[in-house]
């Protein structure tokens, strides 16, 4: 019984660390990737827009990205979303296309980005936390109606504590590799 529980919480836990890994491939770390701008909103034809849904999004150099609108009257939008975002980016428009050259990242950027990392690290372990509390509660009323015995009550917490370390690691992985990223001059 309390094994369902656990199976049931898996895909929530997958959920977790598959936002976490999109969050952390958003955050820029001195190469170009199309992540950093494809989800950036931008305002066209009366509504906001992912800019992947608006232009094809490359990468030809490790510190470029070309981006060609599909449409090129909206090309003058894309460049101001684009300036307007949070990243701190600046488009440069090169005929049809538009043009982001990537900077090398600063020791000071380096340490904000290092925060930011920290704390979407966090809000996945977090996550992970409710998801275990939730399971365990499950556990413990199944226990308390009767339709599972108080030694598999305990069984399954040892095997629910299994899965979320698992989940854990995977987290802490991540944020190692990504940490090692930023950090790499």
């Amino acid at each position: 019984m309390y094994k369902e529980i656990i199976d049931n919480i898996k895909p929530d836990l997958d959920k977790t660390i598959e936002y976490l890994k999109g969050e952390l491939n958003k955050l820029r770390v001195g190469r170009a990737t199309p992540m950093m701008v494809e989800d950036l909103e931008i305002e066209c034809y009366g509504q906001e827009m992912p800019l992947k849904q608006l232009a094809n999004i490359s990468t030809p150099q490790p510190r470029l990205i070309v981006i060609q609108p599909w449409d090129k009257s909206i090309l003058e939008n894309l460049e101001k979303g684009i300036s307007q975002s949070s990243l701190g980016l600046v488009p440069i428009v090169d005929g049809e296309v538009i043009r982001i050259n990537i900077p090398p990242l600063s020791e000071e950027r380096r340490k904000e980005l290092t925060k930011i990392l920290s704390e979407k690290v966090e809000e996945a372990r977090i996550s992970i936390r409710h998801k275990r509390e939730e399971a365990w509660k499950e556990i413990q009323e199944q226990e308390k109606a009767g339709e599972i015995r108080e030694d598999d009550k305990f069984r399954g917490k040892d095997e629910l504590q299994k899965v979320i370390d698992e989940y854990n690691e995977k987290v802490e992985e991540m944020r190692k590799k990504k940490e090692e990223e930023i950090m790499t001059v």
